[in-house]
């Protein structure tokens, strides 16, 4: 017991690095009180080690702490996705306007994104129905403070306020659905799961109504239609950098959830399959009913953005459209399927960090988040609007950006599967997404500045995470060959 307690730990570095990084910051804060950015520098270290330690497990195929973790090369993509965005996410901080008002709880922020941040590792490598509760649960209750982080503005507290109210209902539900599961399987381990339906449990209407709870819980961590009401305002109510960390590192996190829990629990033990059915799951056909998610999804988030004014608005509707895009991945359960989920997500980081840092920058100096105002940016602030330009391009999926060969894999994966009406509606709703998007690009470079309005300047720092963020995106969209292998190899453990 004690040899094999020993060997999980040896096996957990990144996780431990975070929390000890955790606690360091607490103490900081009570010692140092004018660092202002102190906490933030420690934060971003630890993240820095957490990721040496990650990219070190590369090629273990491990469980770990009696099967609770799994240490993989699955885990190991989605952890380094989570790192990377969270990293992006600390620099974004230091930078934010919104969060200099609040400087003399800096402690407490970095705390608590440290704190999810742990959760999200725990969340892409959890094989037990208990952990995967308490990593969710992790994450949730760390974002809904965060959310409410701006606590004198009254559109914080009311988004933090929507966000707990959809985030209790939908936990309640996952978890309730998670019991049931349980109950008719008497199993916690997602393979003991596996084989308890393989050898077949008798109830199959209480199965049903089993994944269709859990499908609840999870597509409110992704913010998909019918469960995305609270995306929008969450996302406006909350700090920009925090609006950003839930569109991209939440949903990386969630999606790596997601797919390990499905593809594991709900197919053939054998692995991946060409077809990617789901073999041991009879009753509803689960592939339409994600299917019509991921097109509702795309439709109503696509369609609604069109309306929006608030960049974070535009922004979180497309987050939904996105997710949509992504789920088609996940309809097939197949191989290439997702391979093609994992591609988009790595690409996805950097063009919508990208979107959002921007906005944040432009936000700063402008001191408003109405497309409106950014009439005449491209002559005032040209570096940042060609950014923001190349980033919208690639949401769109667009060549020669990465965000074109995300959606070029996503839609290849989709038809091979013979999705080819999703496809369709993927494709028409792509089109709808360019209105919206041009339209901020319209507003820079098609109107003319208010007379008297002064060139916005940037700082050296300010550019170089631009530059960090918008380089990927473009040599992603020329040059994605490592990629596409790192994403193959990705998926080794269900035996794809």
């Amino acid at each position: 017991m004690i040899e094999h307690t020993l060997h999980s730990i040896s096996q957990f570095y990144p996780e431990i690095i975070v929390v000890v990084t955790l606690c360091v910051i607490i103490i900081v804060d009570l010692l140092v009180k004018n660092g202002k950015h102190t906490t933030g520098w420690i934060l971003l270290g630890g993240l820095l080690l957490a990721g040496i330690s990650v990219i070190m497990q590369t090629g273990s195929n491990l469980a770990v702490f009696y099967d609770m973790v799994a240490v993989d090369p699955f885990a190991v993509f989605f952890k380094v996705l989570i790192i990377l965005s969270s990293m992006f996410i600390v620099l974004f901080s230091m930078k934010s306007s919104e969060l200099e008002a609040y400087s003399s709880r800096y402690g407490e922020y970095y705390m608590l994104l440290a704190g999810m941040i742990f959760g999200m590792l725990l969340m892409v490598g959890s094989t037990n129905l208990l952990m995967i509760y308490l990593a969710f649960e992790m994450v949730s209750i760390s974002s809904y403070v965060l959310v409410g982080y701006m606590k004198k503005e009254r559109r914080s507290s009311e988004a933090s306020m929507k966000y707990i109210i959809y985030g209790a209902v939908s936990s309640g539900v996952m978890l309730y659905g998670l019991s049931l599961l349980v109950g008719i399987t008497g199993a916690t381990d997602i393979f003991q799961v596996n084989s308890a339906l393989a050898a077949g449990v008798g109830e199959s209407f209480i199965l049903n109504i089993s994944i269709l709870m859990i499908v609840v819980g999870m597509g409110f961590k992704i913010a998909i239609v019918p469960f995305h009401f609270w995306a929008p305002d969450v996302y406006e109510g909350a700090p920009i950098t925090i609006s950003a960390f839930l569109a991209v590192a939440s949903q990386i996190a969630a999606f790596g959830l997601i797919v390990r829990f499905f593809s594991i629990s709900f197919i053939d033990s054998g692995g991946v399959t060409a077809t990617g059915t789901w073999q041991i799951v009879e009753g509803l056909h689960w592939d339409l009913l994600l299917g019509g998610m991921a097109a509702l999804a795309m439709i109503v988030g696509n369609l609604t953005a069109l309306r929006q004014d608030n960049i974070k608005r535009m922004l979180a509707y497309s987050s939904i459209a996105h997710a949509g895009y992504m789920l088609m991945g996940l309809v097939i359960l197949a191989g290439e399927g997702l391979t093609s989920i994992m591609i988009y997500l790595f690409i996805y980081l950097f063009m919508n960090l990208g979107a959002f840092y921007v906005a944040m920058l432009f936000s700063n100096k402008l001191e408003t988040e109405s497309i409106e105002k950014y009439k005449g940016l491209g002559f005032r602030a040209p570096l940042e609007s060609i950014a923001m330009t190349i980033f919208l391009v690639s949401l769109t999926g667009l060549p020669p950006t990465g965000g074109f060969v995300a959606k070029l894999y996503i839609f290849g994966a989709a038809i091979s599967g013979g999705w080819i009406w999703l496809v369709t509606i993927a494709g028409i709703t792509t089109v709808i997404s360019l209105f919206y998007y041009i339209r901020v690009v319209r507003n820079m470079y098609f109107f003319e500045a208010e007379q008297g309005a002064l060139q916005l300047k940037f700082d050296l720092p300010s550019k170089i995470i631009l530059l960090l963020l918008l380089v990927p995106t473009l040599l992603l969209g020329i040059y994605f060959e490592p990629l596409i292998e790192f994403a193959r190899s990705s998926i080794a453990m269900f035996g794809g």
